[in-house]
């Protein structure tokens, strides 16, 4: 019997690596930045598109003709209409002319002082008239005050005064602005509203004044202090045109609203 030889197996033979097949496909970059990127491009081309249209259609307009109105269906409506040729234009007369009587002697368009009324000794006009710096004075800061008066272009205070009964007085200021300062009675009448209504003042809105656009007349309440008498007072303040009013009634006696009302009122239609 023959004896079988022995393989010896083969030194430093590396084992067998299985076979792991086909290499997977590489991975398809991400379409985020793709997206992002075509809408940007998107937007900018939208922005260019609508500015460059923008500057061309200006273009093509400015270089059109204007387009005239259309005519009006009512021509006659033109103001002021022409005279017929040959005839002049009629004065106003000097009753009826508002600039006219305000530009004369603003002293005759204060009220009368009511039959019986005695002078006011105390009254800070002389002969109808009161200056600026004294018409500053009656303010809380009077330099301040003539300082303003001044900015709105005053021209000159009218004045009257008088007593009634045994400690009624009465006060009565016009203050007219300049022409050139259109709203100077207007704003120096608005500043009085603006404080009036205050409770260290009136302490009440104020009843409108007929026939005005902004008076207003204030009732205060009765001031009382130990060893005088009670003190009453209403007031009023309105403007027309140039010319702003100020109504001062004192008295020791309850003032009616229809007494400074009645009087603002008939001032007003001197004016």
């Amino acid at each position: 019997m023959e004896a079988t030889e022995a393989v010896e197996p083969a030194q430093n033979t590396p084992a067998p690596v299985p076979d792991p097949g086909p290499e997977p496909p590489a991975r398809p970059a991400p379409r985020r930045r793709r997206i992002a990127r075509t809408v940007g491009l998107i937007a900018i081309a939208a922005v260019i598109g609508l500015v460059g249209g923008t500057a061309v259609g200006y273009g093509i307009q400015a270089d059109r003709e204007p387009t005239p109105l259309p005519p009006l269906n009512q021509p006659g409506l033109a103001y002021p209409k022409p005279l017929p040729k040959g005839q002049k234009q009629k004065r106003l007369p000097a009753a009826e002319d508002r600039q006219a009587k305000a530009q004369g002697d603003l002293r005759k368009l204060l009220l009368p002082k009511p039959a019986g009324a005695k002078e006011d000794e105390y009254a800070e006009d002389v002969d109808g008239w009161m200056t600026v710096d004294t018409f500053a004075a009656m303010f809380k800061n009077p330099g301040e005050a003539l300082e303003d008066q001044l900015d709105l272009e005053i021209r000159r205070v009218a004045a009257t005064s008088w007593i009634t009964g045994e400690h009624k007085r009465t006060h009565i200021r016009l203050i007219q602005y300049r022409s050139s300062a259109v709203l100077g009675a207007q704003e120096f009448t608005e500043g009085q509203h603006a404080y009036l209504p205050d409770e260290d003042w009136a302490d009440e809105d104020g009843t409108p004044i007929k026939g005005s656009t902004d008076g207003r007349s204030y009732v205060f309440p009765v001031d009382r202090k130990p060893g005088y008498l009670d003190l009453y007072e209403a007031r009023a303040v309105f403007h027309r045109g140039d010319i702003a009013v100020e109504i001062f009634v004192t008295d020791t006696k309850k003032i009616s609203g229809k007494e400074i009302r009645s009087l603002a009122e008939r001032q007003l239609g001197r004016l």
